[in-house]
């Protein structure tokens, strides 16, 4: 359990620590808020559609392709966020904040997390390839429905209840999800595996650079962004998201998954994909998208901390009962 718990915070205290970075360089005022909002505009509109669109682009089908591996992983993905949508929008009061914390509670760091967990564990990337087709594609346009339909100042104004307004605002809305870089991402990354040919070197790697740009710039933004008193007014929200991310989906999906007959690295790439912690780039869809970017922030922050001691835990109880 401690190599397992090294592993851990090898992993994600650099991310937790450059957060502390940039919240520093933030305080001395060397990270300005112009910089912040010019990274966040670079990171939503060019370096995030960049990394999902290599990311999905290399995965490779044919090796090993699992069908009921990947619709496992798509119906626990859907079943989670639609299940945390409903819950929010019934109990929760303030709904200015219901897509953040809906965001942050199932959003995760899987593409990333998920290949160096099992390659750590296995020797290989294993079933990373499959969970992430079946997951981080639904991850990121269900953000993009969730933010745009739940943005602070959507249905604002004088006439929003009315039948023809909410319509208008339905279109709006769809026309804003058609318009999303991340989308764009995302659909161009599915059509490349049409195409008979390879991207050129010189493509390739112009694409990564951008795309490697994702994680620092968001992370510094979110450091430098930081606010104390909107965090801790922000406390039980974002506290409830960060104990649903590291905790409460995998107590309910890996039991699933184990009487689904789950072994190995796919309880593995399972347990990154539905407890890993929130991934820094919902912070910047959300600020992107009219949000506050508070909760996001504040449950990047703790689920990036804790989560080094709670997939420690989960990693050792299911060696402990022989299914990894």
């Amino acid at each position: 359990m401690g190599s397992d718990l090294l592993f851990s915070l090898n992993t994600t205290m650099p991310v937790f620590l450059i957060m502390v970075i940039g919240y520093m360089l933030g305080r001395a005022r060397i990270l300005t808020k112009e910089f912040c909002k010019t990274a966040d505009w670079v990171v939503f509109h060019l370096a995030l559609p960049c990394m999902l669109f290599l990311d999905i682009s290399k995965i490779d089908l044919s090796k090993e392709f699992d069908g009921s591996y990947v619709l496992f992983c798509a119906g626990a993905t859907i079943a989670a966020i639609l299940l945390l949508w409903i819950l929010a929008a019934a109990f929760m009061k303030d709904k200015t904040i219901i897509g953040e914390f809906v965001q942050a509670s199932y959003r995760s760091s899987a593409a990333i997390l998920g290949t160096t967990y099992i390659i750590n564990m296995y020797g290989d990337t294993g079933m990373a390839p499959l969970m992430i087709v079946g997951s981080v594609p639904l991850f990121n346009m269900f953000a993009v429905i969730i933010l745009t339909f739940t943005a602070p100042k959507a249905g604002a104004g004088e006439g929003a209840s009315t039948s023809a307004s909410a319509s208008r605002e339905f279109t709006k809305a769809l026309i804003g999800i058609a318009k999303n870089p991340i989308i764009h991402g995302i659909v161009l990354g599915m059509l490349y595996h049409l195409v008979p040919f390879d991207l050129p070197v010189i493509a390739e790697k112009t694409l990564g650079n951008l795309g490697n740009l994702t994680a620092p710039l968001a992370l510094l933004s979110i450091g430098a962004s930081f606010k104390g008193t909107a965090a801790i007014r922000r406390i039980r929200p974002t506290l409830l998201a960060s104990f649903i991310k590291l905790f409460v989906l995998v107590g309910i999906f890996i039991p699933v998954a184990v009487w689904f007959g789950f072994r190995d690295s796919k309880l593995v790439a399972l347990l990154i994909m539905l407890g890993s912690p929130t991934t820094a780039t919902s912070y910047i869809m959300a600020k992107n998208m009219g949000h506050e970017g508070v909760v996001s922030s504040g449950s990047i922050a703790l689920t990036t901390l804790l989560s080094s001691f709670s997939l420690t835990l989960w990693v050792f109880i299911l060696k402990s009962m022989g299914l990894i």
